[in-house]
């Protein structure tokens, strides 16, 4: 973890004060100067060494007197302020300038400014060409002159006809200049990358890896919230939501959605017709796939009491209570041998990276098939969490 640049400070004599020095006895040095027997030399130069050492000890003794004391900062009012300022990150109120050092030292894994005014044009930059979702999540003191943030940003490359989505997450680490009192460095490093110095080849081919198309229809989705996304996954905070389902064949299998696509298309007790969202879970409950549902996510101004009761036996209701889930992306089309080995991979990491996956996990499919291009289609893998922290 980068370091503030003030937090390990290195104290001057005051310039109208000299140093004491302590003068050490100089019969001693006398003695020593005329000693002729090679023993006596020996225990002479020892003894020399031995009072030189003693004498430097002294007069560093007597800098360290002189020194002025520490500058003291209330660290937990610019924990407070962060809190209030950062989520101003690209509104158009913006954050507060007069909080930074004129030379304030930024840094990413691509981008590069040493001056306030560099700071704020990168923040402009990035809200004409990306339009920026920020979510900061938690601040807190790591040093005496030094705060970490944790955040998520989700932007939209609007330059590109199909816009497509960048996420990054990642801490930053915010530098106090003790005798200004204001931030005098800013450093980011994002999760999904190891190499986080500027410049980093990592995190421009980061970057560019996210610029391929993804095809996701304009329909209601459930919410939730990204909370980290690493190189091979995103960890997110999915609120309730609530799904029809009936029995299915397999994950990639469609057996069983004419029979829930048949419910929200009228064919309900009240033959109330309910807008399509997406995507199409198939859900398997246990890692040997025995069973499998298929469901399709109602909209969310929609609550068990006001949904209709279905017609048939073999269709339910059923509120999922939501929260954390891990989940991998991929384009193509989802045939059972590659669900099933992105569930492996996904697995796999979250083991490797100390998280506890569920048993099972869900395909979700954004795509009419018929109606999509394969290398367009947005595909996930998704695996419920036991547990999770940002800390």
């Amino acid at each position: 973890m980068a370091t503030a640049l003030y937090s390990d400070y290195v104290y001057r004599p005051l310039p109208h004060r000299n140093p004491t020095f302590h003068r050490p006895r100089t019969t001693r040095f006398a003695h020593v100067l005329f000693i002729s027997h090679p023993k006596e030399r020996k225990l002479s130069k020892r003894l020399l060494l031995k009072e030189k050492q003693k004498f430097k000890w002294v007069v560093r003794m007597s800098l360290v007197e002189e020194s002025p004391p520490k500058q003291s900062i209330d660290i937990k009012k610019f924990v407070d302020f962060l809190y209030e300022d950062l989520p101003h990150l690209f509104d158009d109120q913006g954050i507060d300038r007069s909080a930074y050092d004129e030379r304030v030292k930024f840094r990413d894994p691509i981008t590069k400014h040493d001056t306030v005014s560099g700071y704020l044009f990168n923040i402009a930059m990035l809200k004409k060409l990306f339009r920026p979702n920020f979510q900061l999540h938690w601040v807190k003191p790591t040093g005496p002159y030094e705060i970490t943030t944790r955040w998520t940003m989700v932007m939209r490359f609007v330059l590109l006809p199909w816009k497509p989505e960048l996420i990054f997450t990642g801490t930053s680490v915010m530098g106090i200049n003790p005798e200004t009192k204001k931030f005098c460095s800013h450093i980011d490093y994002w999760d999904s990358i190891q190499n986080n110095n500027y410049f980093s080849i990592e995190g421009i081919l980061d970057v560019f890896k996210q610029l391929r198309i993804y095809k996701t229809p304009e329909l209601e989705s459930p919410k939730y919230q990204i909370l980290k996304r690493t190189a091979r996954y995103e960890v997110r905070k999915y609120n309730p939501f609530i799904v029809v389902e009936t029995d299915g064949d397999k994950l990639s299998g469609s057996s069983g959605f004419n029979t829930v696509a048949g419910y929200i298309f009228g064919k309900n007790s009240t033959t109330e017709k309910i807008p399509m969202t997406t995507p199409v879970f198939t859900q398997a409950f246990d890692a040997e796939n025995s069973k499998v549902s298929i469901q399709i996510v109602l909209p969310s101004d929609k609550d068990m009491n006001s949904l209709p009761a279905p017609n048939q036996e073999a269709i339910t209701l059923r509120k999922v209570e939501g929260g954390i889930a891990a989940v991998i992306k991929f384009s193509g089309k989802p045939v059972e041998e590659i669900v099933k080995e992105k569930e492996k991979i996904l697995r796999s990491s979250l083991i490797r990276d100390g998280l506890k996956p569920k048993s099972g996990c869900l395909l979700a499919r954004y795509n009419d098939p018929g109606r999509t291009w394969s290398f367009m289609m947005r595909n996930e893998v998704l695996i419920w969490l036991e547990e999770f922290s940002l800390e």
